[in-house]
């Protein structure tokens, strides 16, 4: 089996089953993090039955190379965007001066953050009415570029619009400038200041959404932004950053970086940045984090994906239970951090949980954001994450998975994917594929 350069390699959201002697109290497992390449660690002497490893669609980083980046190179300096369910393109774009944008972010911070409070809040709340009353031409840009269902994008939408708000009331939670007593004679006060210009990195599966997560509150508190979107979905992230001038936010303080790989590198490694949030892959958080990690200057968010277990224990209510784990796994085309990718389910459930998840997932529908009925998933964002899942599954066949619903591309040349399921119980090696 070829190896994918960690670089290159897709990072798969899906779910898998195992459970264990319940008589044996010797048998304990534990998930490990995204540290940990295996997904589990069983101690000696378990006996281990029925595992079923359910593998479904990817997130791949959009750190790294694209294929949707069709000129290969950021040197090139053009960048193009396709539409993942109909390969039409859709938007095409000058690759970014890094340097030159953190520059004007920089010149222009000082006056937004001196600004009063209320004035900040003034133009996020106009920049929320904007978004809605422009709410149908943005769910459209968000499915188009990422393929997922038109009501999805539609959700999406309301996320970004319901973001300003909650992060009004968090803020007047968390950074209330109060005095605090001390020595006689003295004067102790606790006060906020912004941080100066931030670095976001965006990922291409809520391409709206999670960065709009790091920008808005980092813009009430008084910061500065250069945002790069992923490579995969450059014209949302452009349209969600003209929201933000169109409400009033000055251009110099939230600006748009647009490129691939190395402008994402070139970007985090600017020592004239003063903090980087980020959302994307395990793999280039834990480099972003030894990146960081002797700058304790510069603040550092990330929200990376997992390997999440999803289980079933204890409950008479099959049927339920299957619909929540079939929508955990495959919602999204299970392109989000919270999909589940593993199920651990109680033995004597077994052989009535797994047969109802398999009957749901025939029953899913996949196709265009259009499409009629109404799909329930869409594309995965490329062609690329589509042939890395269809490799994984043919490798965990051919080291002695037992294909339960067979991953297919029902759509040539297209990355449409079906859920895929598959019991790894005799495999030795259950590699995080």
């Amino acid at each position: 089996m070829a190896i994918t350069p960690a670089s290159q390699r897709a990072f798969f959201i899906g779910f898998c089953v195992f459970f264990w002697d319940e008589k044996n109290p010797n048998c304990r497992f534990r998930s490990h993090g995204f540290a940990n390449r295996n997904p589990f660690f069983i101690k000696s002497g378990c006996k281990i039955q029925n595992l079923l490893y359910i593998k479904h669609l990817s997130g791949r980083n959009a750190y790294w190379p694209s294929p949707l980046f069709t000129l290969g190179h950021d040197s090139l300096n053009e960048l193009v965007s396709y539409e993942p369910a109909t390969g039409a393109e859709l938007w095409r774009g000058k690759v970014s001066d890094v340097d030159h944008e953190i520059s004007v972010a920089r010149a222009s911070w000082a006056q937004w953050a001196a600004a009063p409070l209320n004035d900040r809040i003034d133009k996020l709340r106009s920049f929320a009415n904007r978004v809605k009353v422009d709410s149908d031409k943005f769910a459209d840009m968000i499915a188009r570029e990422t393929g997922k269902p038109l009501w999805e994008a539609r959700s999406e939408v309301e996320t970004v619009i319901n973001k300003v708000d909650i992060s009004i009331r968090a803020y007047a939670e968390r950074t209330p400038q109060r005095r605090i007593d001390g020595k006689p004679g003295t004067r102790n006060a606790l006060r906020h200041k912004p941080h100066g210009v931030l670095a976001v990195l965006g990922p291409y599966n809520f391409p709206a959404h999670l960065p709009n997560g790091h920008i808005v509150p980092a813009l009430l508190a008084g910061n500065a932004i250069v945002f790069k979107p992923s490579e995969k979905t450059p014209a949302v992230g452009q349209m969600l950053v003209d929201y933000y001038h169109k409400a009033g936010v000055p251009s110099g303080v939230v600006r748009v970086v647009q490129g691939g790989p190395e402008t994402g590198k070139a970007l985090s490694a600017s020592p004239d940045i003063d903090g980087l949030l980020f959302t994307g892959s395990a793999q280039t958080g834990i480099a972003l984090n030894r990146q960081f990690a002797t700058r304790p200057d510069k603040i550092l968010a990330l929200e990376m994906g997992g390997n999440n277990p999803i289980i079933v224990w204890d409950t008479n209510d099959i049927h339920s239970a299957a619909v929540l784990v079939v929508q955990s796994a495959f919602m999204s085309a299970g392109q989000r951090c919270t999909a589940a990718r593993r199920m651990i389910v109680k033995d004597s459930l077994y052989d009535i949980i797994v047969p109802e998840v398999k009957r749901l997932a025939d029953r899913l529908v996949i196709g265009e954001p259009y499409g009629e009925p109404a799909p329930f998933m869409g594309p995965v964002i490329d062609n690329d994450a589509a042939d890395g899942l269809t490799e994984s599954f043919l490798a965990l066949m051919s080291h002695g998975g037992r294909p339960i619903r067979h991953m297919t591309r029902p759509v040539k040349g297209r990355p449409f994917v079906s859920p895929g399921i598959i019991d790894v119980t005799e495999m030795k090696e259950r590699p995080d594929l």
